[in-house]
């Protein structure tokens, strides 16, 4: 038998979702301030567009969360 659709900690998990997104891309901006110096130019744009591919992700998480928010 299937588990039944449960949502209501939903909002909790995106939310913890966010704040590890968001620590990801802080680390990823301080690795690149503290070692450009150190790495070749395609791996810095490499650590850059995964850093922008977070902040999209960001903006469709926390529309997650309104949406789960205002169910």
């Amino acid at each position: 038998m299937a588990k039944p659709d449960d949502r209501s900690d939903n909002v909790e998990h995106l939310q913890d979702a966010v704040q590890n997104t968001i620590e990801n891309m802080r680390e990823a901006r301080d690795y690149l301030d503290e070692h450009a110096d150190e790495i070749s130019g395609e791996e810095a744009e490499q650590i850059r567009n995964k850093n922008e591919n977070r902040r999209q992700s960001l903006r469709g998480m926390r529309e997650e969360i309104k949406d789960e928010a205002n169910s």
